[in-house]
């Protein structure tokens, strides 16, 4: 089992080293292909170079720090399980990008928690009096904002919106990643920027 996180991953043991320290370090293609073989000190440097990437990209839809850890933790299984299917005709983030949104929202519907995590059914017990007693905070309020109307985006509009906000990938590269149509992508983005330009009180 591959345990994974926001910190960096350790290196598996292996009793060889992909390359010497006076060697030019291994293009990404070559690191692929070694772990698509099986071996495991090439997939721990993939994790070690994207593991931040699937951990942020996972939070950013299923919203919770430990959910988020067990199912990046799943990705890589998936990851390792899958990557021999991987031909190498794309860059691995593009192959690596729907593991990772298929991996969360499926966390979300086994979960069942679709309601309670995307409404804003309640204020967190904060009251009127103890909200206006640390208006000096704005700035925390203001994250505070940002994050709950994050939170009641529904989870595909979310997802879109963190490929291409967070990953940076393009409409096509968001279509190929989530399986929709580029028209879909836009009109999720289109509805998420409204919701949350609604919710923050901006003109959009």
């Amino acid at each position: 089992m591959f345990l994974i996180g926001p910190e960096p991953v350790a290196p598996f043991h292996c009793h060889r080293q992909l390359v010497s320290a006076s060697a030019e370090p291994p293009s990404e293609a070559a690191v692929v292909a070694a772990a698509s073989r099986g071996d495991q000190t090439a997939f721990a440097e993939l994790m070690r170079q994207h593991h931040e990437r699937v951990f942020r990209l996972v939070y950013s839809i299923v919203r919770n720090d430990a959910d988020a850890r067990d199912v990046s933790q799943e990705v890589w299984v998936s990851v390792w399980n899958q990557l021999a299917e991987f031909r190498g005709d794309s860059r691995f983030t593009t192959w690596l990008h729907p593991i990772a949104v298929r991996r969360a929202l499926d966390h979300l519907r086994k979960r069942c928690r679709w309601y309670e995590r995307f409404l804003p059914f309640e204020t967190s017990g904060v009251s009127k009096t103890a909200v206006a007693s640390e208006s000096t905070e704005s700035i925390s309020d203001q994250a505070a904002a940002a994050r709950q109307a994050l939170e009641a985006l529904p989870p595909r509009q979310r997802a879109v919106l963190a490929l291409r906000e967070l990953e940076g990938l393009s409409y096509e590269e968001i279509a190929a990643a989530m399986n929709i149509p580029a028209g879909t992508v836009m009109s999720r983005l289109y509805h998420a920027r409204r919701m949350l330009a609604r919710k923050l009180g901006v003109n959009s």
